[in-house]
């Protein structure tokens, strides 16, 4: 019981105060800091096409499905 009254003061004292400073890196308001280039990369970079395509032949399909000469 004689341990709640201090350990409550540190809390309270605490809540006070502010966060701690974030240093990671350099500043960023500092203008000497040197930064990479910018580069240009078009929106369309690496675009599939995904338009419908008519059907094959289903000869052509099981053909490609279909085991090599070999099998047995």
């Amino acid at each position: 019981m004689k341990s709640l009254l201090p350990t409550a003061l540190a809390v309270l004292v605490s809540a006070c105060s502010g966060p701690p400073p974030i240093t990671s890196g350099p500043d960023p308001a500092d203008p000497s800091v040197a930064v990479p280039a910018v580069r240009y990369a078009p929106v369309l970079a690496g675009d599939v096409d995904y338009r419908p395509v008519p059907p094959r032949s289903w000869i052509e399909q099981n053909q490609g499905l279909a085991p090599g000469q070999g099998g047995r």
